[in-house]
């Protein structure tokens, strides 16, 4: 079948990252702050969305009674990019980790300048691993 007609006969596909969350919507308001996106409802009162900017959403939700979802470290993080120019990215970054403090990060690894841009690791108000880059 040709991938026009199987795309008209089973629909869009949109791509989404699930992050579960003790308070979704707390957490979607620090993820939309930092993105400058408004968070919305989902699809129940303990689901939130926020549109993530590489397209999809970040979906955030309270894990159900009988399908707990633990707060557990891992090799998993979100990371979130911006551009600055080459001398000033690690000012944006600083910047850029002021806001996400005064949100209720905490910074996991400082900031530092690398060779392709500045990047720091950070804790969501949850404990979820988050890098934030700034590249040239």
């Amino acid at each position: 079948m040709p991938e026009q007609e199987a795309t008209a006969s089973t629909g869009s596909i949109t791509a989404s990252i699930v992050l579960a969350a003790d308070d979704p919507a707390a957490l979607a308001r620090f993820y939309g702050a930092l993105l400058d996106m408004e968070p919305q409802p989902g699809l129940s009162s303990t689901h939130w969305r926020v549109r993530w900017p590489a397209g999809g959403w970040l979906e955030l939700y309270a894990p159900s009674k009988s399908r707990p979802q633990p707060r557990q470290p891992g090799r998993q993080a979100l990371c979130l990019q911006r551009k600055a120019d080459a001398t000033g990215a690690l000012a944006v970054l600083h910047a850029w980790i002021a806001t996400a403090l005064e949100l209720g990060a905490s910074v996991q690894d400082p900031p530092r300048q690398e060779p392709f841009g500045a990047e720091a690791w950070l804790l969501d108000p949850e404990d979820n691993q988050l890098l934030m880059l700034v590249l040239p």
